[in-house]
């Protein structure tokens, strides 16, 4: 699914000043309070309360709703549907293991329904497919064409999902400064899901973690629960931390911290790093202090960590821990953390979990109504809110281990299971939706094991985990048996994935290839950037972790985030996992191409870079090259990339080049334990399908999915909507 670093974008600040002022008004209150002031003995109250209101107004609500109900929406042919997202099944790998007979309920499925790949979206990443099951149209008309954006005026790099900008104004009281209002969160997303539509139309719906659905939007007939790009608490995509007192494994890693503590005997004292506080002016970061007292003989370790005190032992995950930082003014921010020791001996480390979201007390809204997070906490007990919870930087790095991570994916999916199981209790004449994330972080970091020669192996284990994916699918399994359960004749039951998935050998960086054929150029050294930040590693274009300057050799380098980049002589960049920008005038701030020289140049890079050939392997890197206004032409076209790169199966864009950095050869090959990808020419990675109603299309897409459900139902299907009735032949439909 994340087939890029999760970077620390620019999104700190802003994130935290949500912390403390959230838009979920009736939840929050007013400037300098900001957390839940619902507590527990509060939700009891207002839960006693909406009862007796909801069971006095019954008998109102239900008649208006037959009323209305009928004339917006016909007579419907199911009163249920339920759709199993699992992230990244894949087509290939599902026959395969159905073939050898470990996988009898999709089996099942198949021989009563119908099994199909799916067409997946374009580019083909989660962001951009889920946002397509969601609305039924695709990036041109929902906005979404990758997990990055650029700034336009900056050239740095933004979510795509998500705009959070900081209050206006500041009230000043000696060292503190109060911000004046609330912040906006915006959710990126155009167009409008289906379930709005059914909801609309009375047609209750519970969404949980459909990816891009962050902020929550309201339904006034189900719930939602986001996902994907809900941030942890520090403002990122997830940032782990790392405790050792091993000095020489100290440097710089990507997707973390890495932090040294002492050790006196068998007791280590340390502080966990929070989000920035937003109530002083250098934004200095709260922290945490812990204390670990470690019994050799037994291998157990007792912390002290806040408010908490726990036991756990070696290469073991603690139970989620709730602590809190204290932001000032008797304001405190609450997260959830789980922690692992690694080693005790000869050298203590321990890893922390992202901070996640406490669900119980949310500092952000993650779901609507507000209250639902808190309900499922106090019904199943904490559980990961981040939208990348899995923790795949950490295995990248080695701050962990395959054993290790497998463990903590399987904890997040047994919580996920919970959820979906208690809604489709709850929710039975309706829409019910739940997406699975274990499916895609076990093959984008497991895939290695299905390919001896793929570069990743080296120097990794090759056999105690051979057997991690197909683990994974006979899990699945069994999962689509317990959801059959809730099946009759008068349900549609829909098994997807947003994509499939292929072998990562080889990272492309189109960036480097860009500076040796004169289509980017770097700055000399002492220059700045378009944003004018200082460029020798003093400033803010560096200081998000970006090199800046030369490489020992002397050759010239574009840094991170585009850092180093001389625009006045650069016409080409990449920035993301499938895109290529040009530097075009009226646009870019330092735009620097003619509308005509725009048009050429699109044409000039397709015909060079499709079916680029690696000389080192001979084969096919890039099997086409899509100008995105050639193939789409929604409101939005014009924001996505101007050429979308069709990646060869064994290729995707290199980790150096999606973050706008440039390497030493224009193709290397792929270390990291991320072995597994998508983020190819969407016509070689597609889904599956599978449903309990025969499929009628013969090349059903994921843009289908809303539209099918939506007629099922007798609702009509908006003229917005691209996709169709995959029930009906495609000529019918």
């Amino acid at each position: 699914m994340l087939g890029r670093p999760r970077t620390r974008l620019l999104m700190t600040a802003t994130l935290a000043a949500a912390l403390i002022y959230p838009a979920t008004a009736h939840a929050y209150v007013g400037p300098g309070a900001g957390f839940a002031v619902v507590g527990s003995l509060g939700i009891v109250f207002v839960t006693v309360f909406l009862a007796i209101g909801s069971l006095i107004s019954w008998p109102f609500r239900t008649v208006t709703r037959a009323i209305r109900s009928r004339r917006l929406k016909g007579k419907g042919e199911i009163k249920r549907a339920i759709v199993l997202g699992l992230d990244g099944l894949d087509p290939v790998l599902t026959k395969r293991f159905m073939d050898e007979g470990k996988l009898p309920h999709f089996a099942k499925l198949a021989e009563e329904g119908t099994f199909k790949p799916l067409l997946t979206a374009c580019p083909s990443m989660s962001p951009v497919a889920w946002s397509t099951f969601a609305t039924g149209v695709d990036a041109s008309r929902h906005n979404i064409f990758d997990f990055l954006d650029r700034d336009t005026r900056t050239y740095f790099p933004i979510l795509s999902s998500t705009r959070i900008s900081d209050p206006t104004r500041l009230l000043k009281l000696g060292k503190y400064r109060i911000p004046i209002g609330k912040p906006s969160i915006r959710l990126m997303r155009k167009s409008r899901p289906f379930w709005a539509v059914l909801d609309d139309c009375y047609v209750s719906s519970h969404v949980l973690r459909v990816p891009i659905t962050f902020p929550p939007e309201k339904l006034k007939n189900g719930v939602q629960l986001s996902a994907m790009c809900v941030p942890d608490l520090r403002g990122t995509q997830g940032s782990f931390t790392m405790f050792t007192t091993d000095r020489e494994r100290a440097g710089s890693y990507m997707g973390g911290t890495l932090l040294l503590v002492e050790r006196k005997a068998d007791v280590i004292i340390g502080e966990l790093p929070g989000p920035p506080s937003p109530f002083v002016e250098d934004r200095s970061e709260m922290t945490v202090s812990w204390v670990a007292e470690i019994d050799r003989g037994e291998e157990r370790i007792h912390f002290t960590f806040g408010d908490n005190e726990f036991t756990v032992g070696r290469r073991e995950y603690s139970d989620w821990i709730s602590i809190e930082f204290a932001a000032g003014l008797g304001v405190k921010v609450k997260g959830l953390i789980k922690v692992y020791v690694n080693e005790i001996t000869p050298h203590f480390e321990l890893y922390v979990t992202p901070i996640n979201l406490d669900p119980s007390s949310p500092a952000m809204p993650i779901s609507y109504p507000s209250m639902f997070s808190q309900y499922l906490a106090k019904l199943q007990g904490p559980y990961a809110t981040l939208g990348l919870a899995e923790d795949t930087w950490a295995l990248n790095e080695r701050m962990i281990d395959e054993r290790a991570f497998l463990e903590q994916t399987w904890l997040i999916n047994d919580e996920r299971e919970k959820m979906f199981m208690n809604s489709l209790e709850k929710n039975k004449n309706g829409f019910t939706v739940c997406v699975f994330d274990a499916t895609d972080r076990i093959q984008h970091m497991f895939m290695r094991y299905l390919d001896p020669d793929n570069p990743a192996n080296r120097g990794k284990d090759t056999e105690v985990h051979a057997h991690a994916i197909e683990d994974l699918y006979v899990h699945m399994d069994g999962l689509l048996a317990r959801t059959m359960e809730y099946v009759d004749d008068k349900t549609l039951l829909l098994v997807i994935s947003d994509h499939g998935f292929k072998q990562f050998r080889r990272g492309v960086n189109l960036n480097t290839w860009f500076l040796e054929n004169g289509y980017m150029a770097p700055l000399k050294d002492g220059r700045t950037g378009a944003d004018g930040a200082a460029l020798d590693g003093s400033g803010s274009s560096c200081s998000f972790g970006g090199y800046c300057g030369s490489r020992d050799d002397g050759e010239a380098v574009i840094g991170e985030y585009l850092s180093n980049v001389d625009w006045s002589k650069t016409r080409a960049y990449q920035l993301g996992l499938s895109g290529i920008y040009l530097n075009k005038k009226g646009r870019e701030s330092k735009g620097v191409l003619s509308n005509e020289e725009y048009r050429a140049l699109k044409k000039e890079i397709k015909e060079k870079l499709e079916g680029m050939i690696d000389t080192e392997t001979d084969q096919v890197a890039i099997s086409a090259v899509y100008d995105t206004a050639e193939i789409m032409n929604g409101p939005y076209a014009g924001k996505g990339p101007d050429l979308i790169i069709g990646y060869n199966v064994g290729y995707r864009a290199s980790w150096e080049g999606a973050v706008g950095k440039s390497s030493a050869a224009a193709i290397e090959d792929n270390l990291k334990s991320w072995s597994g990808d998508h983020c190819i020419d969407h016509k070689l990675v597609p889904g599956v399908i599978f449903s309990n109603r025969r499929v009628a299309a013969e090349r059903p897409g994921l843009i289908d999915i809303g539209p099918s459900i939506l007629e099922l139902f007798g609702v009509k299907v908006p003229k917005y909507m691209q996709g169709r009735s995959i029930f009906r032949k495609d000529e019918d439909a």
